[in-house]
């Protein structure tokens, strides 16, 4: 992960993976991911909830620029099953400073 993670603004933008009710992973990005994932715990964030509800923030990278995580976001969309299990197994909470 890169070390400078502030934009020209001072933003950061976060890839996250958010676990659904039925096991299964949705990949996004936003400024401001426990935000993000609180519009889809409340049914307010994507249509792939509607089958399945939010149940957990399961990971969580930064990136200085919304560009950056939108190329990280499409290469780990690409990834298997089992790829994108072990980005949510591992220790981001340490690695990631997340907005209050």
């Amino acid at each position: 992960m890169p070390e400078s993670l502030a934009t020209a603004d001072g933003k950061p933008w976060f890839v996250y993976l958010v676990r659904a009710a039925n096991g299964s992973l949705y990949c996004g990005i936003s400024d401001d991911p426990q935000r993000r994932f609180a519009a889809h715990q409340s049914g307010k964030g994507a249509r792939f909830f509607r089958a399945s509800p939010a149940v957990a923030l399961a990971y969580v990278e930064s990136w200085p620029s919304k560009g950056e995580a939108l190329r990280h976001e499409r290469m780990i969309k690409k990834l298997r099953k089992s790829a994108k299990e072990a980005l949510a197994r591992s220790d981001w909470q340490a690695s990631v400073a997340l907005p209050a």
